[in-house]
């Protein structure tokens, strides 16, 4: 009897170290490990208060009630090891790292480098790993730079590499798609028509869902925040550069004229040149129709507007025109694309339909456009993040991006939707 009570609590002994584990700096049991870097990998996905994540990592985590979550893509099931790369450690402090199953670790003042947390699987696809904080003496749970996965033979994984050209700020806002329509090729057009609608649940804050984009600018919808929304209409300057009050005189985007409550400015840091948006309350599940175009002036300068059809009103409100010096086209690559402008919610889905695309030429005549090519941005070409998606369903071309899905579309693939044979109808006299 005596050594049975030895035995099961030998046993209870064993399972309590198998959930809690005192950090140390081991040697690895695998022969493999890849670094993750917790600056372009991470999102906090609980908690009220903002905690700071840079690119040095995780910096500050002061709240229990907030939780961070680390997403990599894995191209097969496989069991792994676990370990966190620490800046050093202040106080001593408890926490949990979750994927198939919860490790509790006890971190001690004074750590840094590597520490082992245990052994996890891996499934195939995208896996969401969590850290949550559950006691701590000081003032952070930890501070943390990297989490390390070591494994036996081969494992390919999808993650958010390097902080080169400011790829972690990039790859937490999540990789951009586009559609490009096919125009048919020795004719001049002037107008480009689109229909946009968000699923209802699709619209996170920071989205943008460009409409009618063209070379030298885009026209779409945003989520601002909680409370705005807008309809934008950008024109990029001809002189390429950040900074809007570097730009010459001579190259400067020229206002024409703007609809009213439209604010009309400057914007940078992606190219610069002119902005107009106007503030208004489009709801996911409506759908919302553009219309812009693109014209020489004849003088060696382009005149580009744009009109929104307001649904409540059944009426075009113009948003702005404008007028780009040294430029003499007419419409020029129609596209469409989605994006998520916050990076703190690069974890978060988002997609929209695009149907009924026309573009009208110089002499009227509209022709419609049912072949688009599918694209992405740099981190989506460089497989930093893949869940990304997009082109058509049902009879409509749609977008799709964030969120870590599994399912995903080959960039560069050209995609068909049927013709629908409905033209606009438009009354030219009543465009404002």
């Amino acid at each position: 009897m005596k050594k049975h009570r030895i035995l099961l609590a030998l046993v209870s002994f064993l399972a309590l170290l198998s959930c809690s584990v005192k950090a140390e700096n081991p040697s690895f049991t695998y022969p493999n490990s890849i670094e993750i870097p917790i600056g372009g990998n991470t999102y906090q996905s609980a908690g009220n208060i903002q905690e700071k994540i840079t690119e040095d990592g995780i910096v500050n985590w002061s709240n229990s009630d907030t939780e961070f979550s680390i997403y990599i893509r894995s191209s097969l099931a496989k069991e792994v090891e676990i370990h966190l790369d620490l800046i050093q450690q202040e106080e001593n402090s408890e926490i949990t790292i979750a994927l198939d199953k919860t490790h509790q670790v006890s971190l001690n003042p004074g750590q840094t480098d590597k520490v082992l947390i245990g052994k996890m699987k891996l499934a195939t696809g995208y896996n969401k790993i969590t850290l949550k904080g559950i006691k701590k003496d000081g003032s952070d749970f930890a501070k943390i730079k990297n989490l390390i996965i070591s494994f036996e033979g081969d494992l390919d994984l999808n993650f958010v590499r390097d902080n080169e050209d400011n790829r972690f700020y990039w790859g937490r806002r999540g990789p951009s798609v586009h559609l490009t329509y096919a125009l048919p090729e020795n004719q001049d057009f002037k107008w480009f028509y689109n229909e946009v609608t968000v699923p209802v649940g699709q619209d996170p804050i920071g989205s943008y869902f460009m409409a009618n984009g063209f070379g030298e600018g885009y026209f779409g919808i945003q989520v601002n925040s909680e409370t705005e929304r807008r309809i934008l209409f950008s024109v990029w300057s001809p002189f390429k550069i950040d900074n809007p009050g570097e730009i010459p005189e001579e190259e400067k985007i020229i206002l024409l004229k703007k609809g009213e409550d439209v604010y009309t400015g400057e914007f940078g840091n992606e190219g610069s040149g002119g902005q107009s948006y106007l503030r208004y309350p489009w709801k996911a599940g409506q759908t919302y129709r553009f219309l812009n175009s693109v014209e020489p002036d004849g003088k060696g300068n382009t005149i580009y507007t744009a009109y929104f059809m307001d649904p409540e009103k059944q009426e075009w409100k113009l948003i702005a025109s404008f007028l780009r010096p040294k430029t003499d086209t007419w419409y020029k690559r129609p596209h469409s694309f989605l994006e998520n402008f916050i990076p703190q919610k690069g974890h978060v889905q988002r997609s929209a339909n695009y149907s009924n695309q026309w573009a009208r030429t110089s002499e009227g005549k509209w022709i419609e456009l049912t072949e688009a090519k599918f694209t992405g941005d740099d981190i989506a070409k460089r497989k930093y993040r893949m869940d990304y998606s997009g082109g058509e369903i049902e009879g409509v071309f749609f977008l799709q991006n964030s969120g870590f899905f599994d399912q995903f579309t080959e960039l560069n693939s050209m995609h068909h939707r049927v013709n629908k044979g409905r033209a606009p109808v438009i009354d030219w006299e009543l465009l404002p």
